[in-house]
This record gives structure tokens, C-alpha cells and sequence, in this order.
């Protein structure tokens, strides 16, 4: 059912066409902007330039409005535990993504019904740090599809051939 899930995701927090112009047709864009209040006309922009070039778009931590814009699929961050979007009515092919750092989580996110997890971080070294051993023992407590998430770089993608992933994510890998 969910063959479509694109295997690169670039997170954004504005609107810059210059940047998302630069990827390839295999890269979802997640619009995660927590600092400022949701702008419905900057999520619509996002949208339709994406429509227009083909790419998925995915909404951060607003299931309700995703559907309610007929976006692509949302992403349901780690901090995020609400159920209620359980009672929704989607379309058959919206992906929902969510973000995990340990295990609990990653049964949080199983339970919200995501296609797939984002496991981190893998290489950047911050309180949710796991590094590649770690990475591996999580990614095998489940049969969802694991993408990387965490300080990938051109530097160390090459890193990534010693896990077994779905695809990865990141902010300046895609700058």
C-alpha cells in the first residue's frame, strides 16, 4: 500500500523555492516551523510549488491540517503522543511519518499508525544521541521502515552502508 514513501526527506522552515528546486523526485519536504504560528498561505505556497514539481509534502504536527489541505502526509514528532488523528478519515495514499529515539517511542509511533519512523540521531551528538550501534539494536524492534535522522552528512552518508534503513533525513545534507 505505501510503496510511494519517498526514501529522502528534506526538512524546511520556510519557503525558499531555490533550495527545494535542487532536489530529486525521491525527496519528500517536511515543513517543520515550531518557532512561528502556522501560516495557512505559506503551507498552501509549499503545496503547489510541490505539486508542480512533483515532489510529497508533509506537514509537521498537524494531522488535522494536513488532510484538511489534501497534503501528502504529515510527521508526527517524538514529543508528540496524541492518538486522535486515530478517528480521521484519510486518503488512501496519505503518509503519516513519525520520530523516535528509543524504544518506547518507537512503540508510540507503531500505536499512531506511521509508515514509517525516524530513528535519531544517528551522528550528531546531542541528548538523543545513539550512534550506529545503538541505531542497529532499535531499528530491529520493528517491522516499520527506518530512516536515519541526525547529523547526516556528505562526510559520513558513506557510514550509513554499516545499518540497514529505509532511507534518511537531515537539513544541511540537502543545503
Amino acid at each position: 500500500m505505501h510503496n510511494q514513501l519517498p526514501i529522502k526527506y528534506y526538512f524546511i522552515n520556510k519557503f525558499e523555492p531555490n533550495y527545494i528546486d535542487k532536489q530529486d523526485k525521491r525527496t519528500a519536504i517536511i515543513y517543520r516551523n515550531y518557532a512561528v504560528k502556522t501560516d495557512i498561505n505559506i503551507i498552501i505556497k509549499i503545496k503547489n510549488f510541490c505539486k508542480k514539481n512533483n515532489y510529497k509534502f508533509l506537514l509537521s504536527n498537524n494531522i488535522k491540517l494536513a488532510i484538511r489541505l489534501n497534503l501528502d502526509g504529515a510527521y508526527i514528532p517524538s514529543f508528540n503522543k496524541d492518538f486522535r488523528h486515530l478517528s480521521y478519515s484519510f486518503k488512501k495514499k496519505f503518509i503519516i511519518i513519525g520520530s523516535a529515539h528509543n524504544n518506547k517511542e518507537i512503540r508510540i509511533k507503531e500505536t499512531q499508525r506511521a509508515n514509517a519512523i525516524f530513528l535519531s540521531s544517528i551522528f550528531k551528538e546531542n541528548k538523543n544521541f545513539l550512534g550506529i550501534k545503538k541505531f542497529k539494536l532499535l531499528s530491529k524492534l520493528t517491522q516499520k521502515r527506518i530512516i536515519v535522522l541526525g547529523g547526516i552528512s556528505k562526510k559520513n552518508f558513506k557510514e550509513l552502508k554499516l545499518i540497514n534503513y529505509f532511507g534518511f533525513a537531515g537539513i544541511s545534507f540537502f543545503e
